[in-house]
């Protein structure tokens, strides 16, 4: 990654960890081991989408509508309905605030470079992503999911940093622990962008790095970054440093209310977590549905 900062340097990295090449990222902690126990998680049948559902919006109201305005992620025609088959045409927004989705690693660069070294201008393309993109995911993700429920009591209060110590309280209060190549589903409460003029709460430097040393593979927290920033003299903890760093995708703003009921009722907060995106290559990122089966 050339230069670092002497304030960077304690950042958590795994850049040429599993070669030169490699578009997984923390993916490779999901072993066939890790898939075995996660599919044992699968006992009783019962299941729920982690996704929050999408309205389309007609397409004539603009994919580039100002995020002041309430537009949805799907812009949506209808480009065919006479005879006995209909269909459309979508306009989607990959990274869009009312959608739950999939960040690839090259939706983030650091100091120019896409995840493991690639110089961006060489991976960011007009005709699409050439490393590091959706195409790491075209088997889908099948591993343990395991939730953190920090919002037990209510959503967490506006601003508040979300620590190791807010994880590993929420471990021996549930009965569970966060083990390698497990997805980290994490509930503040914060499903989305917030209202505008209220700070967000948000995951600290301090929990991503206890995320790295417990070699978790994938996260899906319902409010990732704080807006605004925690600490604006670092980098974003989640975006820049999970993702962009440590090479750790990124479930992006799914609805956790309905895992957390689930799991409060069965008393259980590990499960199978099966992600299967579109297999379209090339992107940034995509919509996607995650599935939690108990």
């Amino acid at each position: 990654m050339g230069m670092v900062d002497m304030s960077e340097a304690d950042l958590p990295d795994n850049w040429g960890r599993w070669g030169a090449d490699d578009e997984l990222g923390t993916l490779n902690l999901i072993t066939d081991e890790v898939r075995a126990r996660a599919a044992a998680e699968a006992r009783t049948g019962q299941w729920v989408s982690l996704a929050q559902p999408i309205t389309p919006n007609a397409l004539f109201s603009s994919p580039f509508s100002p995020e002041t305005v309430d537009a949805s992620p799907v812009q949506q025609m209808v480009s065919h309905t006479g005879g006995p088959v209909a269909s459309d045409l979508s306009v989607v927004h990959s990274h869009h605030w009312k959608s739950t989705h999939l960040d690839a690693l090259a939706h983030w660069s650091t100091d120019g470079q896409i995840y493991p070294g690639r110089p961006r201008e060489q991976v960011v393309t007009p005709v699409g992503i050439t490393h590091a993109s959706t195409a790491a995911f075209a088997a889908g993700i099948v591993t343990r999911g395991v939730l953190l429920d920090l919002a037990v009591e209510g959503p967490l209060p506006p601003a508040y940093a979300v620590t190791s110590h807010d994880f590993e309280q929420a471990e021996k209060r549930q009965g569970v622990e966060v083990d390698s190549g497990d997805a980290l589903v994490v509930r503040l409460g914060w499903t989305g962008r917030g209202h505008p003029e209220k700070p967000t709460p948000g995951i600290s430097m301090d929990a991503v790095k206890w995320m790295h040393r417990r070699g978790v593979a994938i996260v899906a927290p319902d409010r990732g970054d704080a807006h605004p920033p925690l600490n604006p003299d670092e980098p974003s903890p989640l975006h820049g440093v999970a993702l962009g760093r440590m090479a750790m995708p990124l479930i992006d703003v799914p609805q956790l209310d309905d895992l957390a009921a689930l799991c409060a009722r069965l008393k259980r907060y590990s499960f199978l977590l099966t992600v299967a995106p579109p297999r379209i290559h090339g992107l940034t990122g995509t919509p996607v549905n995650p599935i939690a089966m108990f």
